[in-house]
């Protein structure tokens, strides 16, 4: 996956705003509208772009609860691995996953509607599987930052010499 200048500029742009046009993308990055579309359809189409997406305030949609919990496994084998992360992706509840060194195996951020809602979510999710060995979870008092844009480094000419 190789991207230029140009492409760096869009990833930026886009990050902070997707509902853009491509003509106000294009005059940003000194662009044509086509010549953004179609730089904008191959970043998508090589997985650089991943998804465009929108941030939704939990608690407006009615998940004031948010947790991070921690999950280790009682064994780290690639099919309990499998298993758990195919788990992480069918449940609502569980709106980011992430596989980690450290302490835990799994950081998992939460939404629930309730306390009473993340118990009945823990009991069904966490123990009733006989692969997790412990869970650890901390309520989130207070979302300071979300987002999903990551730092954009843009290459540099040698790159394409």
């Amino acid at each position: 996956m190789q991207y230029d200048r140009i492409d760096a500029r869009i990833l930026e742009i886009v990050q902070k705003n997707n509902r853009l046009t491509s003509d106000v993308i294009g005059e940003l990055a000194g662009l044509s509208a086509t010549a953004c579309q179609r730089r904008l359809k191959r970043l998508r189409s090589e997985g650089i772009i991943e998804a465009d997406v929108s941030i939704v305030s939990p608690k407006a949609v009615g998940n004031p609860i948010q947790m991070l919990v921690m999950v280790s496994l009682e064994r780290e084998r690639s099919d309990i691995i499998d298993r758990f992360k195919k788990a992480i992706k069918s449940s609502v509840e569980v709106v980011n996953g992430f596989y980690v060194t450290g302490d835990a195996d799994f950081i998992l951020y939460v939404t629930a509607r309730t306390m009473e809602d993340y118990e009945q979510f823990t009991r069904r999710f966490f123990y009733e599987n006989p692969d997790i060995k412990g869970v650890k979870t901390m309520v989130i008092m207070d979302r300071v930052k979300a987002g999903f844009a990551v730092p954009i480094e843009a290459p540099s000419e040698d790159q394409y010499k």
